[in-house]
């Protein structure tokens, strides 16, 4: 058997005094579409940064492509559910997703790849591919300012495919759009599908159950399902309450 992508084993992590994951194990393939849902503060943002290596678990251990997880953060592309600078920095779209190459180089201090002499021809190719790929090429020159959010959206999973990852992982990546743009990005994410895995955190168990091969369910512990076992019993026993779950048609 292929060794997974990622292995989580007997994984628990606490902020302070207060656990938010108990013994999580987890084990995700090469080429798998995982969905990770749960209730707000139930431990799903934290599991996203144990396995990009900005924590590290108190128990257990985390193994990513064969390594610690900080020494595979070049491997994992990352989509934020909020953009980690202002949307009024004067930046535009291309500088943006070049952000992306930064430690691909050896160059020094974060904003070094928005100086355009840094910047390589293969940079610059990389960019332009990253942006056509999400459908976002003629936004190459635009301020990130004048954005919509679906439009931002699709900029900021260029900037995480520039680097050509092994691997895919958004946090709550449609949460600011209507229901229409969120079908947009799950259309692409699928496409992306077929040459990289994908982890998606989503609010939605309805909507997402219809895309993932798998949906991790996280409320301190964490139980997997495939997703045609996704029913009533599942939801309810996840959020605490009965949920209406709708379907989604494509």
């Amino acid at each position: 058997m292929t060794d997974p992508l990622i292995d989580i084993r007997n994984v628990s992590f606490s902020y302070g005094e207060t656990p938010v994951l108990r013994h999580i194990d987890l084990q995700i393939v090469k080429g798998e579409f995982l969905g990770i849902v749960g209730p707000n503060a139930g431990g799903k943002s934290t599991l996203l940064k144990l396995v990009l290596g900005l924590i590290e678990p108190q128990s257990g251990s985390i193994r990513v492509l064969g390594h610690e997880p900080a020494h595979a953060s070049r491997q994992l592309g990352y989509v934020p559910q909020y953009p980690s600078f202002p949307r009024d920095f004067p930046i535009s779209v291309e500088q943006v997703v070049l952000l992306g190459r930064i430690g691909m180089h050896k160059h020094n201090g974060l904003f070094a790849s928005l100086i355009p002499e840094r910047n390589t021809a293969a940079d610059r190719e990389a960019a332009r591919q990253a942006l056509a790929e999400v459908e976002a090429d003629n936004l190459a020159q635009r301020q990130i300012s004048s954005l919509s959010g679906g439009q931002l959206q699709r900029v900021l999973l260029a900037r995480a495919l520039v680097s050509d990852p092994q691997a895919l992982i958004l946090d709550e990546p449609t949460a600011n759009i209507d229901q229409r743009l969120e079908s947009d990005i799950f259309d692409l994410l699928q496409r992306l599908n077929e040459r990289m895995t994908i982890l998606v955190v989503s609010h939605d168990i309805g909507f997402v159950s219809t895309y993932v091969n798998r949906v991790a369910c996280i409320n301190g512990t964490l139980v997997c399902h495939h997703t045609d076992s996704i029913d009533g019993q599942v939801i309810q026993e996840l959020y605490g309450e009965n949920v209406r779950m709708v379907a989604h048609t494509h």
